[in-house]
């Protein structure tokens, strides 16, 4: 394998790779040190020397080599090593998590001092403890996940400390005092880590932002952005990229395109939306409907390789908080040149679909296209109108509202196929927060879904689906939406829930997607709906983009991939690339993108979309712990949504907030926990509080900070 030329002075610095040394270890069957490794891999000018140095430095700090103490290198799996991330939990124990998808790996509290949740490690395992766990220790910190850690300053006798807002970073910052800012106690602050923490000591750090007081209007988002480490700002250059297009179609931008200015296309949104991905038109013919989906051509704007594409890659996702965007492209494109704002020509790729009085789609066919939406109407105000039967849902719009009365009747037959394929209609329970003038929480209300909403969720599966079975059937590598079935256990959790409120099981086996649909109909009209959906939305699989198609459970689809979400989805941009490339090329040669690079590209998006689902809900708790904090003292009524042996956690109704009442606010007794009945018994009263019961609670505690609300009950 000798790379050195001796015939001549040239150096071919084509070292051995790393695959050649991962190879070459793998054949010995043992540890090699450095100077065997070059050895045996030929490597013998000193140029290629410090090549394979550098190299073997590199792996270690990876993971793919592990250095013994005879100074030899070895790989990490013929050492029955552990590579994964660090689950803390706030009790100070944690968990390695392997990447390879094995069982946890059990730390206690002294190694956890070594290490902050999320921090990628290498570990042994050395013992199995008699609750079958294996137990382990850090061998190797391979990469650290906080350099910022968001939290309260606290100064007390000389010291000064961040307390982590985090739970799960259970290690407080070390701050030295000339490293404050000036920052006062009790305020939010951002602490840069200068020191990782060690067996002997915490982290230290110094304050670098002073974000302000806790419960401060937006301070909830602030705390959110920090702590799941959202891209805020953009880079430079990316704005200026997004601007240099202008506000308005360049008219070579139109040559090719099909031109459909003139058809009475609308986007329909929330009243508080800004960035307009889609519009629709639906035209009823005599035995058929006609279905034009129009969404945002974000692609031929944000080019592969660009400052655009490269910061819209990393954020994979616009994150939504309340009263705040944190958008995947700049405004420029998000609300501007991109967004299907009405009354102006804008790109766009549209999904041309034949649906028949089934709800089958039996043709379609994509193509890009100008358009020019006719208007910006909202859920509400569509809801309203096919409510009133009145003719015209505005002034002056009869081939809008034409349209869109052709379009409910196609949703209506769109909701039969959609039944017929046993698809599942979950519903969850979603609240709007009212700020008053000052920015603070005013109140909680409820998000009411109703066929206009609905309407626009068929049109948009019927497109998605569409793209997918294109894409398969070319053969062009892209992102599929997969949603796998249940796993094992969380079924058998839920039919265990559902035999304790008496509730039939009808399925056998592994259900399928009819069951779960069947048991939504079933329920509905009770009044503790909403806590079985919650419960059996709970006990489904994570929805993933994956490069290969696997179906997609809840909708009882075969293949669903997105792309009517451009603006503020990276997924449904390459779902847009892949289309132009076939709308161009007619075939799958040379689209530039294979499936290596889209697995991983599938496990980002699918990271940066959990931890964006994961930031909004900190939020929404938050906030709902705001709100709470005025009515310490107040009762409300609510229904048990959760039994454990320490207590009952309860639900409030109609604002959806939840606390916990502790086994030691119920009634004087000694309690019993059934977990299959999940219902607490008292010994000697006999009370007992069971799941769904509804109550009446008072509010007696409010920790934000922690996101914890204690109840006790009103007697």
């Amino acid at each position: 394998m000798a790379r050195n030329n001796k015939n001549n002075n040239r150096i071919d610095a084509q070292a051995p790779s790393r695959q050649d040394l991962i190879e070459l270890l793998s054949e010995q069957g043992r540890p090699l040190k450095r100077q065997e490794i070059f050895q045996r891999l030929d490597v013998e000018s000193e140029d290629e020397r410090e090549i394979m140095r550098r190299r073997i430095q590199a792996m270690l700090r990876d993971g793919q080599l592990v250095k013994n103490r005879r100074n030899a290198y070895g790989l990490p799996e013929k050492m029955d090593l552990v590579r994964g991330r660090i689950s803390a939990h706030p009790d100070g124990f944690g968990f390695v998590e392997p990447e390879s998808g094995d069982p946890d790996l059990f730390l206690p509290p002294k190694e956890m001092r070594r290490v902050l949740h999320g921090d990628l490690v290498l570990a042994s395992i050395t013992a199995i403890d008699d609750r079958g766990r294996r137990q382990g220790v850090i061998t190797e910190v391979l990469e650290r996940a906080h350099t910022k850690i968001v939290g309260r300053f606290v100064k007390e006798s000389g010291v000064a400390l961040v307390v982590p807002d985090e739970s799960r970073i259970n290690q407080d910052v070390l701050v030295p005092l000339d490293q404050t800012k000036g920052a006062k106690p009790g305020q939010i602050v951002v602490a840069e880590i200068t020191q990782q923490p060690g067996p002997r000591q915490p982290p230290v750090g110094k304050i670098v932002e002073i974000l302000g007081e806790s419960g401060a209007p937006g301070m909830a988002t602030e705390i959110a952005i920090r702590n799941f480490d959202l891209s805020h700002e953009w880079p430079k250059g990316v704005e200026a990229e997004a601007a240099k297009f202008g506000d308005k179609v360049d008219g070579k931008w139109i040559e090719g395109r099909r031109d459909l200015r003139d058809l009475p296309l609308v986007t329909i949104d929330g009243a508080d939306a800004r960035d307009f991905d889609d519009a629709v038109f639906a035209q009823r013919r005599s035995n058929s409907w006609r279905l034009v989906v129009a969404i945002a051509d974000v692609a031929s704007y944000v080019r592969p390789g660009s400052k655009l594409d490269t910061e819209a890659r990393e954020r994979a996702t616009s994150v939504y908080f309340p009263g705040r965007v944190i958008p995947m492209l700049p405004e420029a494109l998000s609300n501007g040149l991109c967004s299907l704002n009405p009354d102006v020509d804008r790109l766009c790729l549209v999904c041309d679909m034949s649906v028949d009085n089934e709800g089958r789609v039996t043709r379609s066919r994509f193509d890009a296209a100008i358009m020019r939406s006719q208007a910006r109407l909202t859920y509400g105000e569509v809801w309203d109108w096919i409510v009133s039967g009145r003719e015209l849902i505005r002034p002056r719009m009869d081939a809008v509202s034409t349209s869109l009365r052709d379009l409910y009747g196609l949703y209506k037959a769109l909701r039969k196929a959609r039944t017929r394929r046993g698809a599942i209609d979950f519903e969850s329970t979603e609240v709007n927060f009212v700020f008053d003038v000052e920015g603070g929480v005013d109140g909680i209300q409820p998000v009411e879904r109703n066929d206009a909403h609905k309407l626009i969720e068929e049109c948009m599966v019927a497109a998605n689906v569409e793209a997918a079975r294109l894409l398969q059937r070319q053969g062009l590598p892209t992102l599929y939406r997969v949603h796998e079935p249940p796993q094992g256990d969380r079924v058998e959790s839920l039919e265990q829930f559902l035999k304790g409120l008496g509730i039939k099981i009808t399925w056998r086996g592994r259900p399928e997607p009819r069951d779960f649909e069947e048991m939504v109909q079933r329920i509905k009209g009770r009044e503790d709906r909403h806590l079985i959906m919650a419960v059996l939305l709970r006990a489904q699989s994570l929805a993933t983009y994956q490069a290969e198609n696997h179906g997609h459970f809840g909708l009882a689809l075969d293949a669903y991939a997105h792309f009517t979400s451009p603006i503020r989805r990276y997924p449904d941009l390459m779902v847009h690339r892949a289309l132009h490339h076939l709308h161009v090329k007619k075939d799958a040669q040379d689209f530039g993108f294979g499936m290596p690079e889209m697995k991983k590209l599938a496990e980002h998006c699918s990271h940066r979309s959990r931890r964006a689902e994961e930031a909004e809900r900190d939020v929404t708790e938050r906030l709902k712990c705001y709100y709470m904090e005025r009515h310490v003292g107040d009762t409300f009524t609510g229904r048990v949504s959760g039994v454990t042996s320490f207590g009952l956690f309860v639900e409030l109704e109609r604002i959806f907030v939840s606390g916990l009442v502790h086994i030691t606010a119920l009634p004087n007794d000694y309690y019993h926990f059934d977990p299959v009945l999940h219902r607490l018994t008292g010994e000697r009263g006999g009370k007992v509080f069971q799941l769904a019961q509804k109550i009446t609670v008072k509010v007696v505690a409010v920790n934000p900070d922690e996101r914890k609300i204690d109840f006790e009950l009103d007697q």
